[in-house]
């Protein structure tokens, strides 16, 4: 049993070894252009609110003030007039309401709304939220959220057998767009892209892909993320946006090590190159005379025996001594 043991460690030591055979010799890559680069305004906002849920069984804020005086501003509404200090219901709770307003939304569309419980309230399972104006950070109300609030699950006194939090839950089309975010993108005649990531090489190779696929100066390249884009006569602007999405280029991926210290786990690709240098490690004592791959270097390591953490520690400082030029990730 002990020899069975022994050897399915030494299996799980090594298994990280087997990965670097199993990946591709190249990191170039088709891509389309909206997989690389966001049009500049085309974009979500966010929104947030502050409600009240109401008709809870006794599952509401217990002794909350700033729930006990909402409801009683809201009951002056009605003509209603109630000191706070009289409300012992527990059948009201205090929430925050958040929904994410999509790009191009309009007045009628109904959008998805999370409300959370910032009181004591052990459940909003059953309740409804009254009517709640969401706002954007200018402050301006973009879309109103009212409804019932089901939950599906249920919580036990203690949280035993709780299938769903009781506290927050997400509502569907729960909000009603009141306001559009103005953007008049038709009569425009400029816009802008922004590379999802910084690269010198990107932002050029779409510029001339640009220019190539509309055989006229229809992109530049200001800086390595943004590339100014100047619509032909003959297009709309919906349409010019809708061709320059889908123009195929050759994305070239960044040489990647990465690094899983918790499983000893390393994952790359084979053809990143390790430059010639002399590796010291404890009894390893490893000479490449010459520019050499991640796999051919893994055969050294596998020779002498080494474990996961042994070449964890000696890849980190490859990468701190420029003999690796790969960006390494530690998970």
């Amino acid at each position: 049993m002990s020899l069975i043991i022994d050897k399915y460690e030494k299996l799980l030591g090594f298994m990280f070894l087997i990965v670097f055979y199993m990946f591709i010799t190249t990191n170039l890559f088709a891509s389309k252009i909206q997989d690389v680069a966001n049009i500049v305004g085309v974009r979500d906002n966010q929104l947030i609110g502050y409600g009240l849920v109401v008709g809870l069984d006794g599952s509401g804020d217990s002794s909350s003030k700033f729930t006990n005086q909402t409801l009683s501003n809201l009951l002056k509404n009605v003509n209603v007039k109630l000191d706070p200090k009289d409300i012992k219901s527990k059948n009201v709770a205090a929430v925050m309401v958040t929904a994410t307003l999509p790009p191009f939304a309009r007045e009628g569309d109904k959008i998805d709304i999370t409300v959370s419980s910032i009181g004591d309230a052990k459940s909003l399972q059953g309740g409804v939220l009254l009517i709640t104006p969401l706002k954007g950070v200018n402050g301006k109300i973009y879309a109103l959220a009212q409804g019932p609030i089901t939950i599906g699950g249920f919580n036990l006194k203690g949280g035993k057998n709780q299938k769903h939090f009781t506290t927050t839950v997400k509502v569907m089309d729960g909000a009603t767009v009141e306001r559009a975010v103005a953007w008049d993108l038709y009569n425009q005649k400029y816009t802008t892209l922004s590379l999802k990531k910084s690269d010198f090489n990107l932002a050029v190779e779409i510029q001339n892909k640009i220019n190539q696929f509309f055989k006229t100066k229809a992109a530049v390249a200001i800086d390595p993320r943004t590339i100014r884009l100047k619509k032909p006569e003959n297009l709309t602007m919906p349409e010019f946006l809708a061709k320059i999405q889908n123009i195929e280029i050759k994305n070239k991926m960044p040489d990647v090590i990465v690094i899983d210290e918790r499983t000893g786990t390393v994952v790359a690709g084979s053809n990143i190159k390790v430059q010639p240098t002399v590796i010291t490690y404890g009894d390893i004592v490893i000479k490449i005379k010459k520019e050499t791959s991640i796999l051919e270097l893994t055969q050294m390591f596998q020779k002498f025996k080494a474990t996961p953490q042994d070449m964890i520690a000696i890849l980190e400082n490859l990468k701190v001594s420029n003999a690796i030029n790969a960006k390494i990730i530690i998970n």
